[in-house]
Formats: C-alpha cells, sequence, structure tokens
C-alpha cells in the first residue's frame, strides 16, 4: 500500500552519502560514552552496569516492543533475563547527536548483533533513538527505544541500514 504523500520525505536522508550526520554537540564525546556505556552494560550482561546509564525516571522500550519504566524496573527485568540466557552481544554506530536544549540531546544510532563471524543478520539491526538528560553534571538516558529496522523501513532500506552499520 502506498503512503500517503504527507509521510514522504522530500529532503536528502541520514543515509545520504556525502550529506552529514550531524552538528558536533558541545558535549558530543560525554553523550557517546553514555550510549557506549549502555551497550558494554549489555553486552557484559550486567544488569547494574547497563541501569546505571539511567536517569531514575527512564522510560526503555526493547527490540520487542518491551516496556522498562524507571531505573530500578529495568535492572530487575535485565537481571532476569541474564539469569536465563545469554543474548548475543550488541554493537552500534552512532548517527548523530544533536541538541534539544541546554540539558537534553538526541542521539540516534544503527545497531545490530553481529553473528561471530561478523556477518549481521538483517532482521537484527535496529534503529535506537535516545533522549539523554542532564542530571547535575552527567548525562542520563532519559528514554531509549529501539526500532526493528525490519518493520519500519522496506528491504532495501533496511539493506542501507545493514551496510552503514557494517562501515
Amino acid at each position: 500500500m502506498p503512503r500517503p504523500e504527507h509521510y514522504r520525505h522530500r529532503g536528502p536522508t541520514r543515509t545520504t552519502p556525502g550529506v552529514p550526520l550531524s552538528v558536533v554537540h558541545p558535549e558530543d564525546a560525554e553523550i557517546r560514552a553514555v550510549y557506549a556505556e549502555y551497550l558494554a552494560g549489555w553486552n557484559a550482561h550486567s544488569a547494574a552496569r547497563q541501569a546505571a546509564t539511567l536517569a531514575d525516571d527512564a522510560d526503555v522500550v526493547g527490540f520487542d516492543g518491551t516496556q522498562h519504566h524507571g531505573r530500578l524496573q529495568f535492572a530487575a527485568d535485565l537481571r532476569r533475563i541474564f539469569a536465563d540466557h545469554a543474548p548475543p552481544p550488541y554493537a552500534g554506530t552512532v548517527r548523530s547527536v544533536r541538541a534539544m536544549g541546554e540539558e537534553t540531546a538526541v542521539l540516534t544510532a544503527i545497531a545490530g548483533m553481529p553473528a561471530p563471524d561478523g556477518t549481521l543478520h538483517p532482521d537484527l539491526v535496529a534503529v535506537h533513538t535516545v533522549v539523554l538528560v542532564k542530571d547535575g553534571r552527567r548525562w542520563k538516558i532519559g528514554v531509549f527505544a529501539a526500532t526493528p529496522a525490519l518493520r519500519s523501513a522496506p528491504a532495501d532500506a533496511v539493506a542501507v541500514l545493514a551496510a552503514e552499520f557494517a562501515g
């Protein structure tokens, strides 16, 4: 079914070659480090480490649509997940970091769960949208949403995302 005209994007997209992905945020490195630590917590199967990147009242929507409300609930839910099985590691490529105010930023990334041989299955490619808030002098994740690329984009767009992820 074709999309209505008002949903069609007419300008360059973030996957358009040669178009800059991000205007440098003054605290770009700190914000990217929070996202990297979030993924590192997952990869270490450490609910505490991953939850430490979240604001107390954070909302997280996982790849499967599971919703977690608050840092403590998120940590408890992840402890149960990690107790039952060892999920594959995540790898992510930050596409952009931009300010939404003095103490709010949005980070977007392409993420996936590569196989041990480095191949990336298109069904495991996701777009991460992360809203970060300044908590004193530190950035924390206020909202984290993982959107499966398979459900949100045509097959050719998923291939472009997978290629961008692979670098």
